[in-house]
């Protein structure tokens, strides 16, 4: 089980890179130079969060992204959301059907504790708090 995918991992890394950049316009090329993330990979990550209203972009020559609000504002969560879906980790750790026993499973009751606890610390990370581990 991977807890991020691609498509977050390179959008944290993406806006990390726009936050250390304090205000800087970023371009994809930019990030395909100093982040080797491939450009048409990350176009289309950097227009997921200009629609979710995480960046603003200016077009054409010298154009390029930038952070729409501050680091401090930015939740992990909210990127895996978008990119992800909901967290979940309900599913039968066995890869079977939902079974009859659901409601009565204490392996399913461990696994939906563990869940809580990991959305719980997720809500509390911010792009902030990743830069200063950077640093």
């Amino acid at each position: 089980m991977n807890l991020l995918t691609r498509n977050t991992d390179y959008a944290v890394r993406a806006i990390l890179y726009m936050a250390q950049h304090d205000g800087a316009l970023i371009s994809t090329a930019d990030l395909d130079r100093d982040l080797k993330l491939p450009r048409p990979f990350m176009r289309k990550t950097l227009q997921v969060l200009q629609k979710q209203g995480y960046l603003t972009s200016v077009k054409g020559y010298k154009g390029g992204f930038q952070l729409q609000r501050k680091p401090s504002q930015i939740h992990l969560i909210e990127l895996m959301r978008i990119f992800q879906g909901e967290i979940s980790l309900g599913d039968c750790l066995f890869k079977k059907k939902i079974c009859h026993c659901v409601a009565t499973c204490p392996l399913r009751r461990e696994v939906k504790s563990m869940e809580e606890d990991l959305l719980r610390k997720l809500k509390k990370i911010t792009i902030a708090d990743l830069m200063k581990e950077r640093a």
